[in-house]
């Protein structure tokens, strides 16, 4: 049984980042990592990694800061709530935001080479990946067994 207040992502993945929480696109996955690793659970996982920065960014808040409303043992509904006490963006920036995260590609030519390079590894015969958020999908999948 998945705990969600403690997560063990050497065990399963992060939820999906294409779960919302709040029309927060990527929260939910944001929230596992950093509860993971208050937990010392993260395995391969990465908490402030650069799909993070952009929620940090786009609401000003900083991981450290996030990390320690975590640490309280708050739930997702309390963490939501806080997350919207500090930020303050409206709930159009929020849905905004979370339809251009969610549609984003790679970048320039390093990145796609990256983006292409992952691909292949997860999924080699697969023709529908192209943003990041489908990559995290199928890497997640592939990483815990799955069959591409």
């Amino acid at each position: 049984m998945i705990k969600l207040s403690a997560p063990n992502l050497t065990q399963h993945p992060p939820r999906s980042p294409r779960i919302q929480l709040g029309g927060y696109v990527h929260l939910p996955r944001l929230l596992d990592k950093a509860r993971a690793t208050l937990a010392g659970k993260i395995g391969e996982y990465h908490y402030d990694c650069p799909m993070d920065k952009h929620f940090f960014a786009f609401t000003r808040i900083s991981a450290k800061a996030l990390l320690a409303e975590a640490r309280r043992g708050r739930s997702d509904s309390q963490m939501l709530a806080w997350v919207r006490r500090k930020s303050r963006r409206l709930p159009c920036e929020v849905a905004a935001w979370s339809a251009w995260l969610s549609t984003r590609a790679p970048g320039g030519a390093d990145g796609h080479a990256w983006f292409s390079e992952s691909i292949r590894k997860s999924g080699p015969k697969r023709d529908d990946v192209s943003s990041l958020f489908d990559l995290l999908d199928l890497d997640d999948y592939a990483s815990f067994g799955g069959k591409p």
